[in-house]
């Protein structure tokens, strides 16, 4: 027996960020919005645990403890006296270290399925507890949909959305580290006042709406300046994605994904072929949103 589980990309649609505070983390005011991109995992009854992966950058993912996936399996077979012993494959189709959550995409994946394996019947609470144990993002790849993720953006309050929105992903020629990027956050404001971050009215009247001509005016990224200080290259992506029409353009999370907000599916894939010919960016995706949280599709 085995179970597949199909776990969404996201982007934010607003990333507020505070000071550091005194633990090294930052508070947060990140609209998640997840998009139909997606890794699938499967989890089947193994001697001990193991990662697999298959897709594009699969040779960047790893297989070892370190893999969220794996910690995912390890962190409920824990709380209910188990061994985690478990074959987790990935079939990857999020971007590797993009800025789109693929590593908590693949966390709360394994989490889901593991719990639907063992029969474990976790509450949503617990399963969203141990998905913030594992890091930041993976309780919104489980939820899906939009959310305003608050504290270190783990807690979660899910936020209407009045339609599709239609977006153009860049991959970057290189990765950029999320630490890396703090950091230069944190050296960018140094000597600031950085405000308390909060969520953009604007913005969620927009989403609510479903309105992309409001959603473009009110997007946006408070590690960008870091990401484009750290890779200026991306400027270069980011004004390509301008020049061919799209409504709004901002690094995706800590990047170096930069992402598109286009007026409607035609518009995308026009924004998209621009972009792939452009010469700043090494792949180009296509994708909706909001598209549901993890999902048990086999098993």
């Amino acid at each position: 027996m085995s179970v597949t589980v199909r776990v969404p990309a996201k982007v934010n649609v607003q990333l507020a960020v505070g000071a550091a505070r005194p633990d090294g983390f930052h508070d947060l005011a990140n609209v998640f919005l997840a998009v139909g991109l997606y890794d699938e995992v499967t989890v089947t009854p193994a001697d001990t645990l193991r990662v697999t992966c298959a897709g594009p950058d699969a040779d960047q993912v790893p297989l070892d403890r370190t893999n969220l996936a794996a910690r995912a399996a390890e962190a409920l077979a824990g709380r209910y006296g188990r061994e985690a012993a478990v074959h987790i494959h990935i079939a990857k189709d999020i971007p590797v270290a993009g800025g789109m959550a693929g590593g908590s995409a693949d966390g709360a994946g394994a989490l889901l399925a593991c719990d639907a394996l063992w029969g474990t019947d976790a509450s949503r609470e617990e399963l969203l507890d141990i998905c913030a144990e594992l890091g930041s993002d993976v309780p919104f790849s489980l939820v899906g949909g939009a959310a305003l993720g608050t504290g270190r953006g783990e807690k979660l309050t899910p936020l209407e959305v009045g339609g599709s929105f239609h977006w153009v992903f860049a991959m970057a020629v290189r990765g950029l580290s999320t630490p890396a990027v703090f950091r230069e956050f944190d050296r960018l404001v140094e000597g600031l006042d950085v405000p308390e971050p909060v969520a953009s009215q604007p913005l969620l009247d927009a989403l609510a709406k479903g309105d992309p001509d409001a959603l473009a005016a009110a997007v946006s990224n408070d590690l960008q300046p870091a990401a484009l200080s750290l890779f200026p290259e991306l400027a270069d992506t980011l004004a390509a994605g301008r020049e061919a029409g799209a409504l709004a353009m901002l690094v995706s999370g800590s990047g170096p994904t930069t992402a598109f907000l286009t007026p409607d599916a035609e518009s995308a894939q026009a924004v998209a072929t621009a972009l792939r010919t452009s010469g700043t960016c090494r792949s180009v995706r296509v994708a909706a949103g909001p598209a549901p949280g993890a999902t048990v599709i086999d098993g």
